[in-house]
């Protein structure tokens, strides 16, 4: 039972994770077009974080089970 727990929590973070990253990946195409090219990246550096630190949780828990 608390496996399956676990698991469900785990994708639901992963899948999060996920979403917020496309969102940052559109705000900071949306910067791009309208110029503000600073912004624009500062969303793509957060974008990349957020894909890494999902990929490094997703590894982490494989190795878990």
């Amino acid at each position: 039972m608390w496996a399956r727990l676990r698991e469900a929590m785990t994708d639901a973070v992963a899948t999060g994770l996920a979403l917020l990253a496309v969102a940052l990946i559109a705000v900071a195409l949306y910067f791009m077009t309208v110029g503000q090219l600073s912004v624009a990246g500062m969303s793509f550096l957060g974008a990349s974080l957020v894909i890494y630190f999902r990929e490094t949780r997703l590894q982490d828990d494989e190795t878990a089970v």
